[in-house]
């Protein structure tokens, strides 16, 4: 099989699409032709070009393991966006990739894993659930802690149901707005953080989600004594080239798309104390 250049755009036809939220859409992409990306791994993105309108960075939310299919799981956030989550069945969208550094799954291998997630921020760590689960017995104990606006926000239902029911993962999500049949958590993420079960110096955290939640999730789990250098977080920048050349996603001396978006606490750490103007 032919591995597609990640600098030209590969033509990919949209196999299925739903719905998650009312402005969140999961496209699963298959290759048009014989060419295909190479394999992603966790926690790596693809630049996805809507012809005609423009190419918009999008984490990889699903992998299969049999075949070339590849999942996205896109918000509506301009233009670019929009027309993708516009897309049907049958219509071919363009990709390159994949980008990026993912989730350091090896070094969480025989510990504990927290993964944190803050609204959207669910998209890039459902393949790590899904790697987690699928093997479990390589793992410690498992915590997802999820939390989003309201319950309407919630995003992989259906996936959150199956890992609660088979007891493989400890699931906990909470809502900043409780609506009528709400009747679980309310209040930020950061809340769950206390009362989650894990041995602190045998646990690997993944976070991502807005920067003031992770800032928060990354001071609560080092009072619980989870070591800096077994924190990680996925970051968010406007990535335009994603092998940083034009500059657009630099940060500090790093550049996000070819140094992140994954990044462990203990390299950046100084750079999330600098105030935001």
């Amino acid at each position: 099989m032919e591995t597609a250049d990640p600098l030209i755009p590969t033509p990919y036809v949209v196999r299925d699409a739903w719905r998650e939220t009312h402005d969140v859409v999961s496209l699963v992409l298959e290759p048009r032709d014989e060419a295909a990306l190479a394999p992603c791994a966790p926690g790596q993105f693809n630049m996805l070009w809507a012809f005609g309108v423009g190419e918009v960075p999008i984490s990889v939310s699903g992998i299969a393991t049999a075949g070339r299919e590849v999942t996205h799981t896109i918000r509506e956030a301009g233009n670019a966006t929009r027309a993708l989550c516009a897309a049907e069945p049958g219509d071919v969208i363009g990709v390159r990739g994949p980008f990026g550094h993912g989730w350091p799954l090896e070094r969480a291998r025989g510990r504990d894993v927290v993964v944190m997630a803050g609204g959207i921020g669910m998209a890039p760590l459902k393949p790590v659930l899904e790697h987690l689960e699928s093997y479990r017995e390589d793992f410690g104990r498992v915590t997802l802690l999820y939390g989003t606006r309201t319950a309407d926000d919630i995003l992989f239902r259906s996936d959150l149901e199956t890992w609660r029911s088979r007891f493989h993962l400890d699931v906990e999500v909470t809502v900043d707005t409780a609506t009528r049949g709400w009747a679980s958590n309310v209040g930020a993420v950061t809340q769950l953080v206390p009362r989650a079960v894990f041995t602190p110096a045998n646990t690997e955290a993944f976070i991502c989600g807005p920067e003031i939640m992770m800032r928060f999730c990354i001071q609560l789990l080092r009072e619980r004594g989870v070591p800096t250098e077994s924190i990680h977080l996925s970051m968010e920048r406007n990535m335009k080239c994603a092998i940083g050349l034009c500059g657009h996603c630099q940060w500090g001396r790093d550049f996000v798309c070819r140094d992140g978006p994954v990044f462990a606490l203990d390299h950046v750490e100084s750079r999330l104390l600098v105030r935001e103007r």
